[in-house]
């Protein structure tokens, strides 16, 4: 088969689309013959070497996929070659098949293409854990779900015209909540307003703190979805409303940021960071059946969808890096296997 592979690290350039090994499906293992793969943040980060892939996992690039059942390893049931799925990914989303624990592996919706499909693992996988608990009601079962946003809170998600973004509108409006967003054009803002996103704000021209303190009359957001890390971090607890939550997802604007905790004390808000790639298979199964449960009926519904900005061929995947990088898309940018 092939795959794209990384020479060095360094910039899309080194994405070469190659021939590799064919893999086999271990125990408790499902083959995908890959239609699509999507690309994310982290992709970039892993081809610029920054983000190794978890050790035992596939060396290619690709975090989730869409395709169809090409064999079942041994122990798995529930599935049949041939099915369409997509699949939330340790790494080896961008190549021509790929195994995936069969835990990580959900039906293409009712309503959506295969190839829009690969638009979906990551994203929902994502944002449900990190939002939401049972559909809005914080047990103690779940505790990696952080964030338990309820219906009629304030949830503010910076980079709303991302991936995650476009998904956590959507996840957000379906349960209730009010949602602002932060995003860095009048178009990337009027997409969030059409996807339901309440209150808008530009980042390059507005404070968001101020700006939701106006939204809100001075309350602040109950819960902020943040993929940028330090450089937000002093201002997002400013905006957090009295009890509330701030997970950080993201680190694009830096690592280290100096944390108020008398600001925290006051307010008793709770800051927590996860990441998704590293979670124990367990961990990333519950997940997946959580969202099966609850998300992937909304989307049947016609309530959520994946927002997708181009389809690029695979052995392309430098150009579709070099689009994510410019920060110009709205939503997903994927890559199209050859044939698919």
């Amino acid at each position: 088969m092939k795959a794209i592979t990384i020479t060095e690290p360094g910039g899309p350039e080194v994405l070469t689309w190659t021939d590799v090994p064919d893999p086999v499906p271990g125990s408790g293992e499902i083959l995908i013959d890959v239609a699509a793969s999507a690309v994310n943040r982290a992709d970039v980060l892993q081809r610029q070497g920054f983000y190794d892939p978890p050790p035992g996992t596939s060396p290619y690039p690709g975090l989730e996929c869409s395709g169809h059942v090409a064999a079942l390893g041994e122990g798995v049931r529930g599935w049949e070659v041939g099915q369409p799925v997509c699949a939330l990914l340790s790494g080896g989303g961008y190549a021509e098949k790929v195994n995936v624990p069969a835990g990580q592996v959900l039906p293409v919706p009712e309503g959506v293409s295969v190839t829009d499909a690969a638009a979906l693992p990551e994203v929902t996988a994502t944002v449900w854990s990190n939002l939401f608990m049972d559909g809005g009601n914080a047990t103690r079962s779940n505790v990696f779900m952080v964030a338990h946003l309820r219906p009629g809170e304030t949830l503010l998600v910076h980079g709303g015209s991302s991936g995650i973004g476009t998904m956590a509108i959507q996840l957000a409006k379906a349960v209730g909540a009010r949602v602002a967003v932060t995003a860095g054009s009048p178009q990337k803002l009027a997409e969030c307003a059409a996807l339901g996103a309440d209150i808008l704000i530009d980042y390059r021209e507005q404070d968001f703190v101020e700006e939701l303190a106006k939204a809100t009359d001075g309350a602040g957001a109950d819960v902020i979805l943040d993929i940028v890390g330090a450089k937000y971090l002093d201002r997002n607890v400013k905006a957090l409303a009295v009890n509330g939550r701030l997970a950080i997802i993201g680190l694009q604007g830096g690592a280290k940021g100096e944390l108020n905790l008398g600001a925290l004390l006051t307010k008793r808000a709770a800051v927590t960071a996860t990441s998704l790639r590293g979670r124990p298979l367990a961990e990333k199964a519950a997940i997946i059946a959580a969202v099966r449960e609850h998300v992937w009926p909304l989307i049947a519904e016609g309530v959520v969808r994946p927002v997708v900005d181009r389809t690029v061929p695979m052995e392309d995947a430098a150009e579709a890096h070099r689009v994510l990088e410019s920060s110009t898309h709205i939503g997903k940018v994927l890559l199209v296997a050859p044939g698919a």
